[in-house]
């Protein structure tokens, strides 16, 4: 079962670390193994309260970042 965590309002920064590796949306979610529309949908989003763990945990490890690292808090 997937955890979602409210975590005030956030922004994922997957555009500026894909952008930086040279990656697309669609490999980004290949290489991590978060379906396609997940990564799409949180690239997109400039904030949000509400996300799934499981997907952030993979697209930190994908990166090879942090979580605090992938994650901007807008406001708490």
């Amino acid at each position: 079962m997937h955890q979602l965590l409210n975590m005030g309002l956030i922004r994922l920064k997957i555009r500026e670390l894909a952008q930086d590796k040279g990656w697309t949306l669609k490999e980004v979610s290949d290489s991590s193994g978060v379906i396609y529309s997940t990564v799409r949908s949180y690239a997109r989003r400039q904030a949000m309260t509400t996300v799934d763990f499981t997907a952030i945990y993979k697209l930190a490890r994908t990166f090879e970042v942090t979580i605090e690292e992938l994650v901007e808090i807008l406001e708490e």
